[in-house]
């Protein structure tokens, strides 16, 4: 799910993003370090700032499934055409297709819930952004790459690479960009954004063969079962695209993440109460968990699946009690600390060239999910890759 935040207060003037194009002094290492360690121990909050918007999965709907008028971009940074890049110390500012989406698809919920005719100029930006620079491969099957590598931890992602969480929230723009505008270009280009699905994660794809079912992975060659909300926001993506195109190739391939995610999704439950990063990396933070809950919440209504509903309503804050909360903040630190030390992160130095040589370090903020996310994300957020990966 993009690298946000919770802003201090309401959302700067007109919806056009909020992101300035002012040249920014970027923070040095040690800056990046305590700022982080500062978000990790103090600024710690339960609450964060993100809604369902119910309906949503219809083909008549503009809305995406989740929406927010709070959130801050602090790690974008917008180019001279509007388009935001992410910077971390580790990369320098790089283009990720899943947070220009997620960008867009807030600019279109500010749109839709205040009629700001700017914000539908930004998404519609964002959109004929992602339409100029997909990818078509062989078989003419359309992809959105990273066009650097990207070290997550055990795992080095050499450029350019494919991302499900990068793919889904893609989608799910075009397929409202398709809806605004009828433009075919749009509608060409998301016939063949599900054939990445099908493809193996060590073929170039995201799709990772279960006995039944299947993963669609953020990370390819990563552990499984991977980042959820990068995996989730792949399967809302497919719904959007089925539901626009009654593809029943497109229904299969969402039915198998169906599938792939009810075989694992006790992988990902902490006691009941909480979700983990991935593998059991780390717990999560509070907004990774939010968008962790809310995406699985969607599905579950969407599927009519009663065991997915009920885990999501398990990993309701409104159910956490104050020895719960206690020992979610002590696990928390102490797991992301462990994982901070056993990456080794104050040893790396930034990339010396345009691509990314070492794992992201933010103080900014972190893309999913990365959802990348991917990622915190604002939707699919994202956090300090070296431990994940969130838009």
């Amino acid at each position: 799910m993009v690298a946000t935040e919770p802003s201090k207060g309401p959302p700067g003037p007109r919806s056009s993003g909020f992101l300035g194009t002012a040249r920014v002094s970027e923070p040095g290492a040690l800056v990046c370090a305590l700022q982080a360690l500062k978000k990790q121990f103090i600024d710690f909050r339960f609450r964060y700032p993100l809604d369902v918007i119910r309906g949503s999965g219809t083909n008549t709907s503009l809305s995406y499934y989740l929406y927010s008028d709070k959130l801050s971009w602090s790690a974008l940074r917008l180019d001279t055409d509007g388009i935001p890049q992410a910077w971390f110390r580790m990369t320098g500012k790089q283009y990720w297709p899943a947070y220009i989406a997620w960008y867009g698809l807030v600019n279109l919920g500010h749109y839709l819930h205040k009629q700001d005719e700017a914000a539908l100029d930004v998404f519609l930006n964002q959109v004929n952004w992602l339409k100029k620079n997909a990818v078509v491969r062989s078989g003419r099957s359309v992809v959105w790459t990273m066009n650097f590598d990207y070290p997550v931890g055990s795992v080095t992602l050499r450029a350019p690479w494919v991302s499900a969480h990068a793919q889904g929230l893609c989608i799910s723009a075009l397929v409202r960009g398709w809806r605004i505008t009828e433009d075919k270009s749009l509608l060409e280009l998301l016939e063949g954004c599900s054939k990445v699905f099908m493809e193996d994660h060590r073929e170039g794809g995201i799709r990772i063969p279960l006995r039944e079912g299947a993963l669609y992975t953020e990370v390819p060659g990563g552990p499984q079962p991977g980042i959820m909300d990068g995996f989730l926001t792949s399967l809302l993506g497919l719904h959007d695209l089925f539901v626009e195109t009654g593809n029943q190739e497109v229904k299969q391939l969402f039915l198998d993440g169906i599938a792939g995610l009810k075989s694992w999704i006790h992988s990902w439950d902490f006691r009941g109460k909480w979700s983990w990063y991935g593998s059991h990396e780390y717990l999560c933070s509070p907004a990774h968990h939010c968008i962790n809950r809310l995406l699985l919440q969607v599905l579950g209504e969407i599927t009519a699946d009663a065991e997915l509903a009920a885990i999501a309503d398990n990993w309701n804050l409104d159910r956490l009690n104050t020895v719960g909360r206690v020992q979610v903040y002590l696990l928390y630190n102490w797991t992301q600390s462990l994982s901070r030390i056993r990456y080794k992160t104050w040893q790396l130095r930034p990339a010396r060239s345009g691509r990314a040589l070492a794992s992201e370090s933010s103080c900014l903020g972190s893309p999913t999910t990365p959802g990348g996310s991917h990622s915190e994300v604002a939707a699919p957020a994202k956090e300090d890759s070296q431990q994940n990966k969130r838009p």
